[in-house]
């Protein structure tokens, strides 16, 4: 990657997470409208399993020393696509991000060899404001693969929760309990085996996984059809800075849908989130996911909002 004279690509290390947090936050506010990320997301990201900073992520600074763009690949489970981010202050390094991308697929080829495989595939998002960033993906050999759309809800105007249907009931996940830890994870497993893009975790590396997505145990709930587990609500903490309760998994067994257990789910997690003072909800939805139920959501006050494009490539593993 060529830059203009006086700037510097170098890796980044956990004394620049101030640097890094301006360039995303300037990022995310062209992209999405608000700051989406806190320090501590940038510390985890430097600091993920199967990232190495010093290999995996690229800091560039302008002469004065001042941060103008970011990169950093991911893979939460060690397994199955790499995950391409490119972060750059869109008033001061708009140019960068096509040779930053360049520079992590790189890497990406470099990873394939290192396990062994042929070929890894990268992905990566682009916002409906990115229009430059898509065509340099386009360019870059990426294809659309698929659409995430982001629903939410008022809860200033939630009604009170109403009876489940017959036969149907939902109670908080007992955490401590690692029967009950299991049962979650198999149902959610379960679930989920139909859908395109799924990557299955064993119990085990799933339940490491679970402090990255906020362990607030009391917005986690488990829904039984007489008397047997059918359903689970996994809550994020990700939208807490916006004052929002989020779902980030809901999971019901195959034979038991279509019989209200979705939504009793939604209605219970929604009412948790209103009795803390949220003002909203929100979940994403999977357009390609044939499963998705697009009307349940809109069922229980759920409205759409803005959506995000997925890209992907094959990257072919360097030569050894």
């Amino acid at each position: 990657m060529t830059l203009p004279a006086g700037w510097t690509a170098r890796r980044p290390t956990l004394d620049d997470v101030p640097a890094i947090l301006a360039v995303v936050h300037a990022a995310d506010t062209f992209a999405v409208g608000y700051p989406d990320f806190d320090a501590e997301d940038v510390r985890d990201a430097l600091t993920a399993p199967f990232v190495d900073m010093t290999r995996d992520s690229w800091l560039v600074t302008d002469p004065d020393g001042v941060a103008a763009g970011w990169t950093i690949l991911s893979n939460p489970t060690g397994v199955g696509r790499e995950f391409v981010e490119v972060y750059v202050d869109p008033e001061r390094g708009a140019e960068l991000r096509a040779p930053l991308l360049a520079r992590l697929l790189d890497r990406v080829a470099e990873r394939a060899a290192e396990r062994g495989l042929p070929a890894l595939t990268a992905r990566t998002a682009a916002f409906a404001p990115e229009t430059r960033w898509a065509g340099e993906l386009a360019e870059a050999g990426f294809t659309l693969v698929k659409r995430y759309l982001r629903m939410t809800r008022s809860l200033a105007d939630l009604p009170a929760e109403p009876s489940p249907p017959a036969g149907v009931t939902v109670r908080p996940l007992r955490p401590d309990d690692e029967a009950d830890l299991r049962e979650f994870h198999r149902i959610f497993d379960t679930a989920f085996r139909d859908t395109p893009d799924y990557e299955p975790l064993g119990f085990d590396q799933w339940r490491e996984m679970l402090p990255s997505y906020g362990k607030v145990w009391d917005e986690w709930f488990i829904a039984e059809v007489d008397g047997v587990p059918a359903g689970a609500l996994q809550s994020s903490d990700q939208a807490v800075d916006q004052d929002m309760g989020w779902v980030r998994t809901l999971s019901v067994l195959p034979t038991y849908r279509r019989r209200g257990v979705g939504a009793a789910l939604l209605r219970r997690a929604f009412a948790v989130f209103a009795a803390k003072g949220r003002s909203g909800a929100g979940l994403g939805v999977d357009l390609a996911n044939p499963t998705v139920p697009v009307t349940l959501y809109r069922s229980v006050g759920l409205r759409e909002g803005r959506w995000t494009d997925m890209y992907e490539r094959v990257v072919t593993a360097t030569a050894v």
